[in-house]
């Protein structure tokens, strides 16, 4: 008897009808035999490659609905479900490709703008991406998740306030949604208001218990509440469910020294090299890299300059000691540091970043000497000043400020503008205006980069005498310190120029310092003759600067 004949409408029927029962077994087997039976089927090729893609099969997702496209090269269907192939390929190029040809067949589709914006943000285009979601809510204004994608873009371009209010709209919509809750997390932590974004971490890990970027962003969190025991606890929760999750070590090795566990704070700072967004600059060097295994002896050693102005100056005090056990040591440092630096005692040579490199024999970040040399809270090289003002750079600077009157106060109120912490830690300038309405002192603006009204404000004070559009570079500075009565600062790189020449200095610091400067008290181990104004809470430095004012002006009276 002969079998019966397969048919394969009748098949297809089947198998889709298996496959939205959620029966993807059974379903597969009969897609399997339908392409078998009727390669050209477009149906069967398409949908049996989504049900692929579905099972985690995405080589064969991939294979099945090229094939498809083949045969009907203008399903935008099939090119929307072939670019969330690609995406999960990471060929997140391809996968924009794949849209951008489904919207020039159907250009309102929303599934294929919502899945362009989140090509476009994977391929680090978040204005382009910006602009598909604002396309799709045109369309549909109350797509909760295009809402959470346009926050995303703009949180992605530092519109945080923006970012948030979209947030909002969004969970409104989604109430409790945990991509949300995070999302809404991370903008009030890049906003400075921590506590709620603890409470949208801790919802959010309420859902989605092993969400590791939550786990991650709450310690972050907690870090800015200066809650470093449970911050360090957060990150090690990233670390069991990823035991080579970078940012989660690095953001661990900075609460360990805030805490002043330095053995073991400065052994997870080396993660740093591998955290988001930073590059591994010591692969550029050809010799091999020192971190302590063997005496150095009389071998020469390059000291690599590798993030801010103020960490090379504060690590450049372990180069003495390194020449004084015989090594010869060659410094490679930022350009603004080459001729203040060349002064230290032990250094054969100092050379400007970009410069050609003398012979070496081994190198080290500047930033893993307190590794390589096994630094605690007892061991600090304790030698300061370890740097000094050149003599003829004060006697350029004497004829403009040696004449001023009374005290000589130098001033910074913010850092650099890009810091990924300057939110926190410069000040509006109005809120030094107290300190400027006392009597008897000459104030030094040492500011390198004026903001806003700055400029306007400063002219507005006649005690006032703004040099920092004239320095040249930090031995400029350093003179300018050296013909100073006092330096006030907030935490930015003249304060550790200020504590490397053992100039008098005042830092105002916010209320989650830096963990050079601990968790407490009025002095720091790094630089133990600058006295330290901290905030008393999140975000006050009303207190801190009347507190200072105080202080100043028994200085003036002194």
């Amino acid at each position: 008897m002969a079998s019966p004949r397969f048919d394969v409408n009748q098949a297809m029927d089947e198998a889709v009808g298996l496959h939205r029962a959620g029966k993807l077994r059974e379903a597969e087997k009969i897609y399997a035999r339908i392409v078998k039976a009727a390669p050209d089927y477009f149906d069967a090729l398409h949908i049996y490659g989504s049900l692929k893609a579905q099972s985690g099969q995405m080589g064969e997702a991939l294979r099945l609905i090229t094939a498809a496209l083949k045969i009907n090269p203008r399903s935008a269907e099939a090119l929307v479900n072939l670019s969330n192939v690609m995406h999960a390929l990471k060929r997140d190029q391809d996968a924009l490709d794949c849209l951008d040809k489904a919207l020039a067949i159907k250009p309102n589709d929303p599934l294929a703008l919502g899945n362009r914006g989140s090509a476009l943000l994977s391929l680090n285009r978040p204005q382009d991406a910006l602009a598909s979601f604002e396309t799709l809510l045109r369309l549909d204004p109350r797509n909760g998740e295009a809402i959470m994608n346009r926050g995303i873009c703009k949180a992605t371009l530092s519109r945080h306030d923006e970012a948030l209010a979209d947030f909002d709209a969004a969970l409104a919509l989604m109430p409790g949604h945990p991509n949300v809750l995070y999302n809404r997390g991370s903008a009030l932590l890049a906003l400075g208001r921590p506590v709620e974004a603890l409470s949208d971490f801790d919802r959010t890990l309420a859902t989605i218990p092993s969400h590791l970027r939550a786990w991650n962003n709450r310690g972050r969190a907690l870090q800015q509440l200066n809650r470093h025991a449970e911050a360090v606890a957060s990150f090690d929760k990233v670390i069991a469910l990823k035991k080579e999750d970078a940012d989660a070590h690095s953001n661990r090795a900075l609460s360990l020294l805030t805490l002043g566990e330095l053995r073991e704070g400065f052994k997870q700072y080396e993660w740093r090299w591998k955290r988001g967004g930073m590059s591994d600059t010591r692969r550029g060097y050809s010799k091999p890299l020192w971190l302590g295994e063997f005496a150095l002896g009389a071998k020469t050693i390059l000291l690599t300059a590798e993030q801010g102005l103020g960490d090379t100056i504060q690590f450049a005090r372990y180069v003495p000691f390194l020449a004084r056990n015989g090594a010869k040591v060659i410094l490679e440092v930022q350009p603004e540091l080459k001729f203040l630096l060349s002064g230290l005692e032990g250094v054969a040579q100092c050379v400007a970043r970009g410069e050609p490199l003398p012979a070496y024999d081994v190198h080290c970040p500047i930033g893993s000497l307190p590794l390589a040399l096994k630094t605690d809270a007892a061991n600090i090289p304790p030698a300061i000043p370890y740097l000094h003002a050149d003599a003829a750079r004060i006697e350029q600077w004497r004829p403009k400020l040696g004449t001023l009157p009374g005290k000589h106060v130098a001033i910074a109120w913010a850092g650099q503008a890009n810091h990924a912490n300057d939110r926190n830690r410069s000040v509006d300038f109005k809120l030094l205006e107290p300190l400027l309405a006392l009597g008897g002192i000459s104030f030094i603006s040492v500011a390198r980069d004026l903001r806003g009204d700055d400029a306007a404000l400063l002219a507005r004070h006649a005690n006032v005498t703004h040099v920092g559009g004239d320095l040249n570079d930090m031995a400029d500075t350093a003179a300018v310190l050296a013909l100073s009565d006092l330096l006030i600062s907030v935490d930015t790189s003249v304060v550790h120029l200020a504590g490397a020449t053992a100039r008098p200095a005042w830092v105002m610091l916010p209320f989650a310092p830096d963990w050079r400067w601990t968790l407490t008290g009025d002095h720091s181990p790094w630089y133990p003759q600058v006295r330290l104004f901290r905030q008393p809470s999140l975000g006050d430095w009303p207190s801190a600067i009347a507190h200072l004012r105080a202080a100043l002006a028994d200085f003036a009276g002194r």
